[in-house]
């Protein structure tokens, strides 16, 4: 117990250092922030999430371009733009995110928003999640968002659990829209989700650092891991395992250096 108490106050600093508004302009979490309406938070940040590889600045600029030709207001765009306006998008590229991925997506929210009021739906159907964590959510978002015709390529992009992939994006992007606490940073618009549901990110970075720390038996970041990091997290705090998500954030960034 004593070692668990002393992960916990370490943890804990690590959240308290990166848990802070001053954290939202260098992380792709800045892009929903740019938005009040519950729908365009949850547009813009999917794509910011769907983004997050790689170096931040490239990723926050992508993302600044999609919502530029948006009009700053992606539900409206989603919703009521014309054939026409899809040529703004041609020619983008973002990693292996292309242009094909990218009109997919705009072809799936607007089949989706056209059909219900928020994107909370694509992943919980139902009234409340009854889950032990969010695995089944994201199993029923991948089957949905390819239920309609789709380019074989975009299916790289949405994760799956049923494929062991540690589905770090999306488990970030669920951190944003289900947790809410008085620092700012996520913002709790979701409610059938509950925060104890949630898994904590996992890329290859935390989980180096987790097997280092021996959190992990191995350095995989896959969906086993995931949820074995989980499960320790949830000894530190049981009804917000995700916040750790800020510490292990913060070891990660110090591994790639």
């Amino acid at each position: 117990m004593a070692d668990i108490l002393e992960l916990k106050e370490f943890f804990d600093e690590k959240v308290a250092l990166y848990n802070q508004p001053s954290f939202i302009d260098k992380d792709p979490v800045c892009i929903p922030h740019l938005y009040t309406k519950q729908q365009d938070i949850e547009i813009s940040g999917l794509f910011a999430a769907v983004l997050a590889w790689g170096n931040r600045t490239t990723i926050i600029n992508s993302c600044y371009k999609i919502m530029g030709w948006m009009d700053n207001a992606p539900h409206d765009f989603i919703v009521h733009h014309q054939e026409t306006d899809l040529k703004r998008f041609l020619h983008f590229a973002h990693r292996t995110f292309n242009t094909t991925d990218l009109l997919y997506f705009i072809y799936f929210l607007n089949y989706h928003y056209t059909r219900h009021n928020s994107l909370e739906q694509a992943f919980v159907p139902d009234k409340k999640y009854t889950e032990l964590n969010v695995k089944q959510a994201l199993i029923h978002f991948h089957n949905y968002f390819f239920s309609i015709e789709h380019p074989d390529r975009t299916q790289k992009h949405i994760a799956t659990p049923d494929r062991n992939s540690a589905c770090k994006r999306l488990n970030m992007y669920l951190r944003w829209m289900v947790r809410k606490d008085k620092c700012g940073v996520d913002f709790g618009i979701w409610k059938k989700i509950s925060p104890a549901q949630l898994i904590c990110p996992l890329d290859v970075h935390v989980a180096r650092v987790a097997h280092r720390l021996d959190l992990l038996p191995t350095n995989k970041a896959d969906w086993k891991n995931a949820e074995a990091l989980t499960d320790l997290l949830k000894q530190l705090n049981s009804k917000d395992p995700a916040v750790y998500d800020y510490a292990l954030f913060g070891l990660g960034m110090a591994e790639r250096l």
